[in-house]
C-alpha cells in the first residue's frame, strides 16, 4: 500500500473530487435542460402505452412541468457524467489499495457503467411495461375510475425504479472489489444466502409499488446477482494464507 497521508490530505482529496464530480454533473445537466421534454416523453412512453385511449398524463400545479424536466436534466445530466463520477470514486479510494489492485480503475469504471446500464435497460423495457400495464388495469378494472396520472408523480416513481435497478446490477462489480480487499470471501457470502435473500425482498418492498410482480421484479434479480457474486468471488477473492485457512 502506498504510504498513509494525513487526514487534512484526505480532505483536500476528497472535496477536489468531489467538486470535480459536481461539475461534471452540471455540465450534463446542462447539456440536457435543452433536450428534457423529448427525454421525458420517451421515457413515459410506457406509462402512454399503458393508459386507456384518451387519457393522458396531467399536471396538477402550474409549476409542475418546470420542476419536472428539471429533474429529467438532474438524472440524464448524472448518468452522462457517471464515468467521470466512477472515475473520481476510484481516485480517491486507489491510494489504500496495493499497486496491483490498482490495475482495476479501468474495468471497474467500465464494467460498473455497464452494470448500471443494463440495470435501467432491464428495468425499463421488461419490467415497466408490466408494471404499470397492471397498476393502471388493476386501478381502472370497474371501468368507473379514470387513469389521471401527473407527470410528477410518475417521474418520482420511474427514477426510483430505474435508480434501484441501476444499483441492484451493480451487486457484482462490488462483491468483487470486496472479495479482492479479503473483506468477504465466497463461504461467508453463502452462509449469509438466506439473509441476503431476505434483504433482497425487503429492498423490493421499499423501492417499488405494494404489489407482488413490482418487488419481485428488484428481488429476483437482486437474488441471481448475489448468486453470480459468491460466484465472482470464489473465482477472483483474495486468497487466504494457509493459516488463515485452518483458523477459519
Amino acid at each position: 500500500m502506498s504510504e498513509e497521508m494525513p487526514l487534512m490530505s484526505h480532505l483536500d482529496e476528497l472535496r477536489k473530487r468531489l467538486i470535480i464530480s459536481s461539475v461534471a454533473w452540471l455540465a450534463g445537466f446542462l447539456g440536457c435542460y435543452s433536450v428534457a421534454e423529448k427525454l421525458f416523453k420517451y421515457i413515459s412512453q410506457p406509462v402512454y402505452n399503458a393508459l386507456p385511449s384518451g387519457s393522458s398524463l396531467v399536471f396538477i400545479q402550474a409549476t409542475e412541468p418546470f420542476f419536472t424536466y428539471l429533474k429529467v436534466a438532474a438524472v440524464a445530466g448524472l448518468l452522462l457524467a457517471l464515468p467521470i463520477i466512477l472515475w473520481q470514486i476510484w481516485g480517491f479510494v486507489a491510494p489504500g489499495l496495493y499497486r496491483n489492485e490498482k490495475r482495476f480503475a479501468i474495468p471497474f469504471v467500465l464494467m460498473s457503467c455497464l452494470c448500471f446500464g443494463l440495470g435501467t435497460y432491464f428495468g425499463f423495457f421488461f419490467v415497466f411495461p408490466t408494471i404499470f400495464t397492471f397498476l393502471i388495469t388493476f386501478g381502472t378494472g370497474t371501468g368507473e375510475i379514470n387513469a389521471m396520472l401527473s407527470m410528477g408523480s410518475y417521474l418520482s416513481l420511474s427514477t426510483r425504479l430505474l435508480l434501484a435497478f441501476g444499483l441492484v446490477f451493480e451487486l457484482p462489480i462490488i462483491i468483487f472489489f470486496l472479495a479482492r480487499m479479503g473483506v468477504v470471501d465466497y463461504k461467508w457470502l453463502a452462509a449469509k444466502r438466506k439473509m441476503a435473500i431476505l434483504l433482497a425482498f425487503v429492498i423490493g418492498a421499499v423501492l417499488t409499488p405494494p404489489d407482488v410482480f413490482s418487488q419481485a421484479s428488484i428481488a429476483v434479480p437482486f437474488i441471481i446477482l448475489y448468486e453470480i457474486g459468491i460466484l465472482v468471488a470464489r473465482l477472483f477473492g483474495k486468497k487466504k494464507a494457509p493459516e488463515e485457512e485452518g483458523e477459519a
